[in-house]
């Protein structure tokens, strides 16, 4: 069996998944799934990608084309692909941090600046985000990609590099993980 070409994506909360049209009968569609074929019309990607941004009953996309590299083309170049590096710390009593951000629980990360690798940038945010002294990575956890629009409206496609790293502080004293600790310790 040949390698199945895939791009996910999501937006929103809706999960996108662009492929081939020849690799359609792959990918079941469930009740809240919509299958849309893509006729080459970058126009037609817009309302799709609208779609999601608006119609919360949708929880997955599948678009499908008979060329998936002119699909995947097409539809990266609405948005402006922004790069960053993040981490998933663990201390030495097996405990993980999370900041609490913008009303919301996150993991540290941040943009890749130039001339930076994506382990070097994920090091980098982590201590300045967390306060933390000391983090090495253990290994790369996944790479995710997920859609917001800036404050000019422009839609961003931001590509997150997660890496496990573990942390020598042997203790809960972080700021964050106090708080954590207090929520849900």
């Amino acid at each position: 069996m040949s390698h199945l070409q895939s791009y996910k994506i999501y937006i929103n909360e809706v999960k996108v998944l662009l492929i081939d049209s020849a690799d359609l009968h792959h990918y079941p569609a469930h009740d809240d799934t919509m299958v849309a074929l893509y006729l080459g019309k970058v126009k037609h990607l817009f309302n799709y990608i609208d779609l999601c941004e608006k119609a919360p009953k949708i929880k997955s996309l599948i678009i499908h084309y008979e060329n998936f590299r002119e699909l995947k083309k097409d539809f990266l170049s609405i948005f402006e692909v922004n790069e960053a590096g993040g981490g998933l710390i663990r201390n030495e009593l097996g405990e993980y941090l999370f900041i609490f951000r913008r009303g919301f629980w996150d993991l540290p990360k941040g943009k890749i600046e130039e001339g930076e690798t994506k382990k070097e940038a994920a090091i980098r945010e982590v201590i300045e985000e967390t306060g933390l002294k000391e983090v090495e990575i253990v290994e790369k956890l996944a790479v995710t990609k997920h859609t917001f629009r800036n404050r000019l409206g422009k839609r961003i496609i931001k590509k997150s590099h997660w890496y496990l790293m573990v942390s020598k502080n042997k203790t809960s004293s972080h700021k964050h993980l106090k708080t954590l600790n207090r929520l849900f310790g």
